[in-house]
């Protein structure tokens, strides 16, 4: 089970419940599919949670139930497996130990062969989640500390987790050995939060302190927060952090993921010049490198495509006659702006390449003379197995087809993408430390395929 979701805990604050509400708004982008917060109320812990956005699972009357001084959140998008309630996080459970509730960011590469292992000496799964492979693997070290079972469960997994994880007494947040996932620290008012972005601490008014390193794990209760190296760190952080997932609001690694993707459209427009009237963003997410390029060529940026922000998630389809109601429903160009001009169009990235077409064919059909499609990352050639939703490699454009054929399908004028380089380049932080695995293909961690494991690049 892939998850790429938004994780928020504090410890030590009397609203920590309504806090954690406003930090799941802050993290909806990361997940849309379900929402949950686990509190400390009493003695025990209670568990609130439900399918769909923060806003419509919890209501005042909820909020007010889980009312405490410690408690964390969870926002789901689940990219492989079910997507049903019982898969909705924190997961929380009763065992030897207590209470204990875990939420979870990322993918673990070797859950078929640890779940196989489990079962087979009596595990019983409730969930198809990665998440509780955890708790699984933590039950089985019932000696010491909750964080020695929690560090045997860690030398067990491979892949990426940000995790948070609450008992009655601690709160405790770890980062895989790599750091593919983000997860970060923030005060506010001597309390404790962590967030998987900081535009979270920014909305509850927490001030940042740091980013969870690389193999590390904090433990914060009523002595504090002290720090725990459980595995030697080999940093390769997430590079679509940068380019899609983050809001441009938060800092990531110390660079503001905005000015990152201004940066990218820069090296965008010198790898990729062409002589045109506009530059173009496709909302929400081409805006920043749109900007970058526009200011880099001296082309002026304009906004000529409306992005309908009131989309939920389900709505009636309408007959056959209406063409593309999908897209039009989301995006709508402005006839005035486009029609016999020459555009630059920028977006972020192109996976299958369905959608582009349909967005390049409306904005022909409003009246643009050229159109020259630009990238602000490489082309996507491999699928992710560390979390991120990308298809199969027989269904990414990139991987089956030229960049001409590309073009071709899209029905531009032009095409051109990002470099590997010029993306490490543009972000100012070693590129070592990067994963570009859907990109070039190097899998920096072996994971499981088909029972066996895969360490070298894959092939097309």
């Amino acid at each position: 089970m892939k998850e790429y979701c938004g994780l928020f805990g504090i410890y030590g604050h009397p609203e920590a419940a309504q806090l954690t509400y406003l930090g799941l708004y802050a993290l909806q982008h990361r997940g849309q599919e379900s929402a949950g917060i686990v509190s400390k109320v009493g003695d025990e812990l209670r568990c609130f949670k439900g399918m769909g956005l923060v806003a419509d699972v919890f209501k005042a009357e909820n909020i007010e139930s889980l009312r405490s001084n410690m408690a964390i959140g969870h926002v789901r998008y689940s990219t492989t497996g079910s997507s049903i309630l019982k898969n909705a996080q924190p997961l929380l459970v009763d065992y030897a130990r207590g209470q204990v509730a875990i939420g979870h960011n990322g993918n673990l590469v070797n859950t078929g062969s640890i779940r196989e292992k489990l079962e087979q000496t009596g595990s019983i799964f409730q969930t198809t989640t990665d998440s509780e492979v955890f708790i699984q693997l933590m039950a089985r070290h019932n000696e010491g500390r909750l964080e020695d079972a929690i560090k045997y469960a860690l030398s067990e997994v491979r892949g990426a987790y940000s995790l948070i994880l609450m008992s009655e007494t601690q709160m405790i947040g770890v980062r895989d050995p790599n750091g593919f996932r983000p997860l970060c620290i923030g005060v506010i008012n001597n309390a404790y939060v962590l967030a998987s972005e900081t535009c979270a601490l920014d909305l509850v008014g927490a001030e940042f302190f740091r980013e969870v390193e690389p193999g590390e794990m904090v433990v914060i209760d009523e002595y504090g927060l002290r720090s725990v190296k459980y595995a030697q760190p080999n940093q390769k952080f997430c590079i679509f952090e940068y380019v899609y997932f983050a809001r441009p609001d938060s800092n990531y690694m110390g660079e503001n993921v905005h000015e990152v993707r201004k940066r990218f459209g820069m090296a965008l427009a010198k790898e990729h010049p062409v002589d045109a009237d506009l530059v173009i963003p496709v909302p929400d997410s081409g805006k920043s490198a749109a900007l970058g390029y526009s200011a880099s060529s001296g082309i002026p940026f304009d906004l000529a495509i409306t992005r309908n922000h009131y989309i939920g998630r389900t709505f009636i389809q309408p007959t056959p006659f209406i063409r593309d109601f999908g897209v039009k429903i989301k995006l709508n160009p402005i006839k005035k702006v486009l029609k016999g001009k020459r555009v630059i169009v920028v977006d972020d990235s192109i996976v299958r390449g369905t959608t582009s077409k349909m967005r390049i064919r409306t904005i022909r059909d409003a009246g643009a003379k050229e159109i020259h499609m630009r990238i602000s990352c490489p082309p996507h050639k491999y699928s992710c197995v560390y979390g991120i939703d990308f298809p199969s490699q027989k269904e990414l454009i990139a991987a089956n087809h030229s960049l001409e054929d590309i073009a071709q399908y899209l029905r531009v004028d032009s095409l051109g993408y990002l470099s590997v380089d010029g993306m490490l380049d543009s972000i100012g932080v070693d590129k070592t430390k990067f994963c570009t695995a859907c990109f070039t293909g190097d899998y920096c961690v072996p994971f499981e395929e088909k029972g066996k494991y895969m360490t070298e690049r894959r092939r097309k």
